[in-house]
């Protein structure tokens, strides 16, 4: 592996060139699942927004191989510093989809309690899911610090920062890169590479030949891999999680890929993507591709897609109907969370609102548009 050859494990026919794919069926049919599990939570998410039921989303069709090829080679007990567009991750190590779509409609069993936007999912249970944060790569210096930290415990535990291409430009990307690799943390930097920063292109984003070879300035090793390959994917994050579970620093990985639909629900792509390039990687879509590889192998036909499919999508209905007929959080919430012991002023503050409330009336949501 290099920050300027290309990775790729399986070929164009389904085939895997001799790779040692070192999964069992049951995990292959894991990571399909979670493929499919994963465009029809996005699939659904987008509809809700456009219908005027939540406030926003970010598309995830396109880049699901390389979220779930990555969570593929993690444990549960690793740490996840993920970037807006991971649903395949907390997926595939379980987090119901009804736990997510409360934090899509920011309702009172949200963990955020309403607090963040839309996407912005954090989980302590089952897979350690850290709060997404919007402002491009500030979490990447966060999961070098509790990498540092799990080291400095002697821990057998990782993290993993994942970030999209514009992320490298963030001072985030550059403090987490010099802390990483001074300490030689247990951190593994995975930059999503779509192409697109919005509607930025790579070309405006970077001289370098790849956002692989950026690591070596910070003594750290680059990889590049086939991002719509999830056993590419899953082999060099792997990689990666055992030299630093070695004691052998951080690795970051670039990952190729293409989403195929805009930034977020705010976002128009075709006003800055070409309509060719829409069609070159729309013959690359990574469902299809793990399709003809588990084909190969004989665990795959027609019929299991449109079984799996069908239960995707009913099982996301549920988790939207059960989420939007959840109450939006109490007035309460502004108060909680914030303080072990509410100082006096806020605590006139809350009584005051409350007061208001029972007069007036709680607060209303409002017609359900949203700023962005």
């Amino acid at each position: 592996m290099a920050a300027s050859q290309l990775l790729t494990v399986i070929e164009p026919d389904g085939g895997v060139n001799g790779h040692d794919v070192g999964m069992t069926n049951d995990e292959l049919l894991h990571c399909y699942r979670t493929l499919l599990r994963t465009r029809a939570f996005d699939d659904t998410c987008m509809k809700l927004q456009r219908s005027g039921r939540i406030g926003f989303s970010i598309p995830n069709k396109g880049v699901e191989a390389t979220q779930i090829g990555a969570a593929a080679a993690l444990r549960r007990t690793d740490w996840l510093f993920p970037s807006y567009r991971d649903f395949g991750m907390a997926l595939y190590h379980g987090v119901p989809m009804v736990e997510m779509m409360h934090n899509m409609f920011g309702n009172a069993r949200d963990g955020a309690k309403g607090r963040q936007m839309p996407v912005h999912f954090s989980f302590v249970e089952p897979v350690k899911f850290v709060s997404i944060s919007s402002p491009i790569g500030t979490h990447i210096p966060q999961a070098v610090g509790a990498a540092y930290a799990m080291k400095q415990r002697g821990e057998d535990t990782v993290a993993l920062a994942s970030f999209g291409d514009g992320g490298t430009s963030s001072l985030g990307f550059h403090s987490g890169l010099t802390f990483a690799g001074v300490w030689k943390a247990p951190v593994v930097f995975l930059c999503q590479n779509n192409q697109w920063a919005i509607s930025c292109p790579s070309s405006k984003q970077t001289a370098s030949e790849s956002y692989a070879i950026k690591g070596k300035a910070y003594g750290v090793p680059g990889v590049l891999v086939d991002g719509n390959d999830v056993l590419a994917v899953r082999q060099a994050t792997l990689a990666a999680v055992e030299r630093a579970r070695r004691g052998g620093g951080p690795t970051l990985i670039e990952a190729f890929t293409f989403r195929m639909a805009g930034h977020s629900t705010s976002d128009d792509p075709s006003r800055y993507v070409p309509k060719e390039q829409f069609a070159e990687w729309e013959k690359k879509d990574p469902v299809l591709r793990f399709e003809k590889f588990l084909a190969k192998k004989k665990l795959w036909n027609e019929d299991l897609r449109a079984q799996w499919t069908t239960e995707a999508l009913a099982e996301v209905d549920a988790a939207a109907k059960i989420a939007e007929a959840t109450p939006r959080p109490g007035i309460e919430s502004i108060f909680s969370d914030v303080y072990a012991d509410v100082p006096a002023h806020i605590r006139k503050q809350g009584e005051a609102a409350f007061d208001l409330a029972r007069r007036k009336g709680d607060a209303s949501a409002g017609d359900g548009k949203f700023p962005l």
